[in-house]
């Protein structure tokens, strides 16, 4: 016995989705935000303390978009990148390692004042728990 839709109509009877520009376009809201790739929360680009937003607050994984110069959007890779560790430098200011998953790039990215305390504290802690992190990248650097 063939299957028939819920209401009798065959796929070519049914009227076509309508174009979403407005949520995925250059234009709209979507304009000055991006979705993570890791939790996919959608992520405004203006974030407080830092000029060039490149990772999720909640989350903090990131995209390899930036080559050398933060915000230059210059990376040909696009791969994922993994937050590994963090550090601070000499002024006090925090900032997250991120390595690069598909061609193992480190890359150093300031802390955002509205990123994630909680997701912050488990990765500052992270080399207490686990201290292969700490070996692995050292071997990158």
């Amino acid at each position: 016995m063939p299957r028939h839709n819920q209401r009798g109509r065959d796929r070519a009877a049914r009227r076509p989705q309508r174009h979403k520009d407005v949520l995925h376009g250059n234009g709209g809201h979507r304009a000055n935000d991006f979705r993570c790739v890791n939790c996919r929360l959608d992520v405004s680009l203006d974030a407080p303390g830092t000029a060039h937003r490149n990772h999720c607050p909640n989350c903090l994984a990131s995209l390899h978009v930036d080559r050398r110069v933060p915000g230059d959007r210059d990376s040909g890779c696009h791969g994922r990148m993994e937050a590994l560790c963090m550090f601070t430098r000499h002024d006090g200011e925090w900032m997250i390692i991120h390595q690069c998953l598909s061609c193992a790039d480190l890359s150093a990215n300031r802390i955002a004042g509205d990123d994630n305390v909680l997701a912050l504290i488990r990765l500052a802690l992270r080399p207490l728990k686990d201290n292969t992190m700490a070996s692995r990248t050292l071997l990158t650097l």
